[in-house]
């Protein structure tokens, strides 16, 4: 199966040639996205977040933006940065994986209700693949949620995310989901109010749920 037919073969090439450990780990800890941009991705995550449920932050850092006043039986974080994810309280499980070079997911088959990639899909260089295994983890129903920003990091966004112009973006990630599995998928934006002086990125969005009847 050529998970990229159709794009160019450099589409999802970096700049950088460091591993995303050694890149990563020599950048400051910490959201990219703005403090308003953060308390609208939390506030996203209070809406759809299933409470009580098993929740996977993937590329995770020191903070994964879930609302402190709801309660998830798991969230496991799988990233590269392993003081960052030592760092992050919310997480009741902590994997140190570079998604980067080993897609698959150290994880059951349909054991979560939901996965959260925050700020990170720029910088898939295996998409497609790193969604299939999106796909096989989540129980039928689960809900898979993108949100990213306007911002990313030169080194390490990959060549076709650069190229393309924002509305594009969404309509990438779409693809990439929709050839992954997830037949439907639903997008939104959410700008910041004139003025604000803690909020300057539009924060994007693209979900997803895995097919209730999957077996």
């Amino acid at each position: 199966m050529n998970d990229l037919h159709g794009f160019h073969p450099g589409a999802f090439l970096s700049a950088s040639h460091d591993s995303d450990t050694v890149f990563w780990s020599a950048r400051p800890s910490g959201p990219m996205l703005d403090p308003g941009a953060c308390t609208a991705v939390t506030a996203l995550y209070r809406t759809m977040l299933p409470e009580g449920g098993r929740i996977l932050d993937l590329m995770a850092g020191s903070d994964s933006h879930l609302p402190d006043n709801v309660a998830f039986d798991a969230v496991i974080g799988i990233g590269v940065d392993a003081p960052a994810l030592d760092a992050n309280g919310r997480l009741t499980q902590r994997i140190v994986q570079d998604l980067n070079d080993t897609t698959e997911l150290p994880l059951a088959d349909e054991s979560l209700d939901a996965v959260c990639l925050c700020d990170v899909v720029p910088y898939l260089r295996h998409p497609v693949a790193l969604f299939r295994e999106i796909t096989r983890v989540l129980q039928p129903g689960g809900l898979v949620l993108v949100t990213y920003g306007n911002g990313f990091v030169p080194q390490k966004a990959v060549a076709l995310w650069q190229a393309i112009e924002t509305e594009e973006r969404q309509r990438l990630v779409r693809i990439v989901m929709q050839r992954a599995g997830f037949a439907h998928t639903d997008t939104g934006s959410v700008t910041p109010p004139p003025n604000d002086a803690v909020w300057h990125d539009t924060v994007y969005g693209v979900t997803a749920r895995r097919d209730a009847g999957a077996a």
